[in-house]
């Protein structure tokens, strides 16, 4: 299986997917360049965070209409697996890849530090490996992580369980609306990522390749790598 990770101008969390991939769960591994027109040969795609574009106009605006995202639109809709990390999940809302939009931090500050999410879901390929329910520790780093969609959208996500990650106190508890402490972005309904309705393509503002290595704070990333492999592997092992 190989991995394919999108560097847009801007990315900077590109290398970290890369070594997290390549280094830490001992996957092949290739950058795709923003202009490519073809992810042929990649089993899975990660979208990094950064700053595509510089987040001219608003996050994601202009990196969705890089050549690359035509081709991982067709990858997506053919049933291929897409991550979103952060920037990378911004530019899968503005390519309509996933419902809804970001809007600016609720304190409207950069946030850089840990937090907690519970897997809400294990039926994707990013989570397959989780356990439902699993709080995890992982880190936060963004301006416009604030998730918002419209009522029915937000109806639609909850009935088809397309909420994959919320976050929550460390015990996996929910907290009070107001706890900024635990939703500290302010996103609806403590939306931390979300999927599509065929549950191929996942989006989320935490940076889980930034919780690989114990000498960052935290291992709780892998188990998102670790799905995608397993899922990739029974993938494979089911005849044509």
């Amino acid at each position: 299986m190989k991995f394919g990770v999108v560097q847009f101008p801007g990315s900077n969390c590109d290398d970290d997917a890369y070594h997290a991939i390549g280094a830490v769960v001992g996957q092949p591994v290739e950058f795709i360049w923003h202009q490519s027109e073809s992810v042929s040969g990649f089993d899975a795609i990660i979208l990094p965070g950064g700053f595509a574009f510089g987040d001219y106009l608003r996050t994601g605006a202009i990196a969705r209409f890089s050549p690359v995202m035509r081709v991982v639109g067709k990858f997506a809709r053919s049933g291929g697996p897409v991550l979103g990390i952060c920037n990378g999940f911004q530019i899968l809302l503005e390519a309509g890849l996933l419902p809804g939009a970001m809007l600016r931090n609720k304190g409207l500050r950069f946030l850089c530090r840990q937090v907690h999410v519970r897997v809400e879901s294990t039926d994707t390929p990013f989570t397959c490996a989780a356990r439902q329910g699993q709080v995890l520790k992982i880190p936060i780093a963004h301006m416009e992580g604030n998730y918002f969609c419209d009522a029915i959208t937000l109806a639609d996500l909850e009935r088809n369980h397309q909420v994959i990650f919320r976050y929550v106190n460390p015990d996996g508890s929910a907290a009070a609306p107001e706890n900024s402490a635990t939703n500290p972005n302010g996103s609806l309904a403590a939306i931390a990522g979300i999927c599509n309705r065929e549950r191929n393509v996942v989006g989320l503002m935490p940076h889980p390749e930034r919780a690989v290595e114990s000498a960052l704070g935290s291992t709780d990333g892998l188990v998102l790598f670790r799905s995608m492999i397993e899922s990739l592997t029974r993938r494979a092992a089911v005849p044509a």
